[in-house]
């Protein structure tokens, strides 16, 4: 049986109900793992408010905020993780951004602005998290992250952050390598698109979630639950074997030709 009672799971990237982080959170904690939720703030606080409003039944011991562009602020939050629970074993990077005007429209009219804003937040974050987790990692430990077919295909309106995706896979898979020695496991789960905040920016969402219920061989796209499921198992002891590997849960999408 997937149990990940007596882990300590540190959680980035919840900014609502519908977030894939959330989906995530929830099938973790219902793992028995021990969650650390981390929240981008803000300078009134309002989303810190909403964010712990949200995860307060799941019971965080911890609840930080982590802004990656601020690196006094990743080094604080890893202290107190390492001053609270001495040691991590499992990281969850949801972490994503492009400028709205960056994602419709011609890929090369994007900024060099913006191109480095998205390949900051989305991709560099988790080579800056998983540096950050590796000494507290003692016991081993898992990382996983979120990415898209965009960032192996073309998909309309996804643009530079099929750009930013594309690299976040390979830092899975240099990442995989580093820490492999250390009994640190790496993966990433390319999941279907789902309507969230963060998919909204993206020209046309809703048309690219009715082409995947139409095409897919399961003919729906997925949930937040189901890609949560895959990421506790990939946290979990039944993946013991598995690193350095993008699964895709997409009821099937990506193995479809036309």
């Amino acid at each position: 049986m997937l149990n990940l009672t007596g882990k300590n799971a540190l959680v980035t990237g919840i900014a609502n109900n519908r977030s894939i982080a959330w989906g995530i959170a929830q099938q973790l904690h219902a793992a028995g793992a021990n969650l650390g939720v981390t929240y981008l703030p803000d300078d009134k606080g309002r989303f810190e408010k909403k964010v712990a409003e949200l995860v307060e039944p799941l019971q965080p011991s911890l609840f930080l905020p982590c802004d990656v562009q601020n690196d006094a602020q990743v080094e604080e939050a890893f202290a107190t993780v390492r001053d609270k629970w001495g040691r991590v074993d499992i990281l969850i990077h949801c972490l994503a951004f492009a400028n709205k005007e960056d994602l419709s429209g011609d890929f090369s009219n994007v900024s060099r602005e913006g191109f480095n804003l998205a390949l900051d937040v989305s991709a560099y974050s988790l080579i800056q998290l998983a540096r950050a987790a590796k000494p507290l990692m003692t016991a081993g430990g898992a990382i996983v992250t979120l990415t898209y077919l965009g960032g192996v295909r073309v998909v309309p309106n996804y643009n530079v952050m099929g750009i930013a995706k594309a690299a976040l896979e390979m830092n899975v898979k240099y990442l995989a390598a580093e820490l492999g020695p250390a009994n640190i496991r790496v993966n990433g789960i390319s999941a279907g698109p789902i309507r969230t905040l963060a998919s909204s920016a993206v020209g046309g969402i809703l048309d690219m979630i009715h082409h995947v219920e139409q095409v897919a061989p399961l003919r729906r796209t997925v949930t937040q639950t189901e890609v949560g499921n895959v990421a506790a198992f990939l946290c979990s002891d039944l993946s013991s074997g598995v690193t350095g590997q993008i699964l895709y849960v997409d009821a099937g999408y990506e193995i479809m030709g036309m």
